[in-house]
């Protein structure tokens, strides 16, 4: 982790969407509960981060510790779904969330598994304007929720160590993710609340491409994440139609 100084922006999180998230902190920990997509989701989107980071540092990724000496910024953690594995390949996280309910819970579930994880209620925006660098910046399942996308990934970007990468994943803006991730997720097979996504939000691949290299940024690529309804688990595709992951890199400095 390291500092420097860059402009401070107006923080893009939606107010609506985070108070939405923090009645849902008791719930975050049970597989069973509202975030059960995201315990499902979790292998692959893990799996990604350690084999982008371990490829562009130069690492093996099958180390016990593949991400040790590492930091790794969580932006949007929640509960830390995704900051407590990360913390267990050995990576030095930092979990951003401004749901104060949703960070207690991250909290405690932290200490109960006695992993060292600096949780703070912070917006992304605030770490860029004190010039704070990281590793890894990962921003999962948050991009849809936002309400600027560009200004959000630039604040993420602003947060990306030179020769370190941004990591995301979100849903794409297809008729077929409208289908799946609103109509079925939400209202046919109730995976997840109602009104948790908003299709107007969707971001495609472009539209992201064109965020992460005005931010600074170059490398884009995608992967697809692909839902099997018979085994009840994800895997990569190269079907980014719905649900995909991205990477951008900071060039790093010569």
């Amino acid at each position: 982790m390291s500092t420097r100084s860059t402009a401070r922006t107006r923080p893009a999180f939606d107010p609506g969407e985070v108070e939405r998230f923090d009645r849902l902190a008791g719930d975050w920990w049970n597989p069973d509960g509202p975030m059960r997509p995201l315990h499902r989701i979790n292998p692959l989107r893990l799996a990604f981060v350690r084999d982008e980071a371990t490829a562009a540092l130069g690492r093996d990724p099958g180390r016990p510790f593949p991400l040790a000496e590492l930091s790794v910024l969580d932006v949007g953690c929640g509960a830390g779904l995704l900051s407590e594995p990360l913390a267990r390949m050995g990576a030095a996280v930092t979990g951003l969330d401004p749901a104060g309910a949703a960070l207690d819970a991250a909290r405690a579930h932290a200490a109960e598994a006695g992993l060292a994880i600096d949780y703070r209620s912070e917006a992304v925006e605030d770490v860029a304007a004190a010039g704070t660098t990281y590793d890894l910046v990962v921003a999962m399942e948050v991009v849809e929720h936002v309400p600027d996308v560009p200004a959000f990934v630039r604040a993420c970007a602003a947060c990306v160590r030179p020769g370190g990468l941004l990591l995301l994943s979100t849903i794409n803006r297809t008729l077929r993710a409208h289908a799946l991730a609103i109509v079925a997720a939400e209202y046919v097979l109730r995976w997840l609340p109602r009104g948790t996504h908003d299709w107007d939000r969707f971001v495609t691949p472009a539209e992201l491409r064109r965020a992460t290299e005005a931010a600074g940024l170059s490398g884009f690529g995608t992967r697809g994440m692909v839902y099997s309804p018979l085994t009840g688990t994800w895997s990569a595709s190269r079907d980014t139609a719905v649900n995909y992951l991205a990477r951008a890199a900071r060039p790093a400095t010569p």
